[in-house]
């Protein structure tokens, strides 16, 4: 039988589903951006994250499970154009900054599940010019955790997404092993494409390195992370960042990579009145 439990912490509320006996659980901030702070299975925690930049509303979350929409990394000078206007965006988009809504949650013999809504509102439409709803189902079964996505256009006009998810994995190292299908890799250090032989260092790298996925089921090692990512062929890049001198390693499904608004390529179109579904989980063993 699973179980969700609320409680509040530093005057944020948290939901936290977990099975039956604790082992395993998720941990949801609605408030933070939507956040899942928290994933744990064999009662061990899975999950890097920094106190301070969490409970400090001011500073972007460094850790747990960042949602990245309507974009995924950055723009040139923060800036881009659509149908003749220029806009700007902060790095990641809009998701992250923003409170989400709990509309369902539930719980019963096989699994638990939290719903919560990102809308549209006069302050996004400043930034990004149109009508939405987001939705994002985290649901913990066994020890597996499923992220689905659903985005909605609400107005009248074409709507440009390219979402992604910035997960914080704790490791000690900084050597990734991982499979996605490929023998190269982008390396945004100095912007070269680099062969791939299913290891890689990023002791001393400031920048990310991005793969395309020519898998839907890809698997990465580091340390104690025996970690199985699962997702829709949407999730066209995997992305793998550290931060030096700190015990996390981030593998990030991504749907384009960095700058796709800028350039107008590998955009996402929801038409008016249409959604676009897709969904991710995660296997950590």
């Amino acid at each position: 039988m699973y179980k969700i439990e609320s409680f509040e912490k530093q005057m944020f509320k948290m939901y936290q589903l977990k099975n039956e006996d604790g082992t395993s659980w998720i941990t949801v901030c609605p408030e933070r951006g939507g956040i899942i702070i928290g994933y744990g299975t064999r009662g061990r925690e899975k999950l890097y994250l920094n106190d301070d930049t969490f409970y400090d509303r001011k500073q972007n979350i460094r850790g747990g499970i960042p949602i990245l929409f309507p974009i995924s990394g950055q723009l040139q000078d923060g800036k881009y154009e659509w149908e003749d206007q220029q806009y700007s965006l902060p790095n990641h988009g809009l998701a992250r900054i923003h409170p989400w809504e709990v509309i369902e949650t539930s719980a019963d013999e096989e699994k638990a599940f939290i719903s919560i809504l990102f809308e549209s509102s006069i302050g996004t439409k400043e930034v990004y010019p149109f009508d939405f709803e987001v939705i994002f189902t985290y649901t913990l079964k066994d020890d597996q955790l499923f992220i689905y996505q659903t985005y909605r256009n609400v107005g009248n006009k074409k709507m440009p997404i390219y979402p992604g998810l910035h997960p914080y994995f704790k490791a000690e190292s900084k050597v990734i092993s991982i499979d996605t299908g490929v023998d190269t890799y982008y390396d945004y250090n100095d912007h070269k494409i680099k062969d791939f032989t299913g290891e890689i260092d990023l002791e001393k790298l400031h920048e990310s390195v991005v793969l395309e996925n020519r898998r839907t089921d890809i698997h990465a090692k580091i340390d104690d992370v025996d970690l199985h990512m699962n997702m829709a062929k949407d999730f066209r890049y995997t992305v793998l960042w550290t931060e030096q001198d700190k015990k996390f390693v981030c593998i990030e499904p991504w749907t384009a990579k960095s700058g796709a608004l800028t350039r107008q390529e590998e955009l996402i179109i929801v038409e008016p009145g249409q959604a676009f579904e897709t969904w991710v989980s995660f296997q950590n063993i």
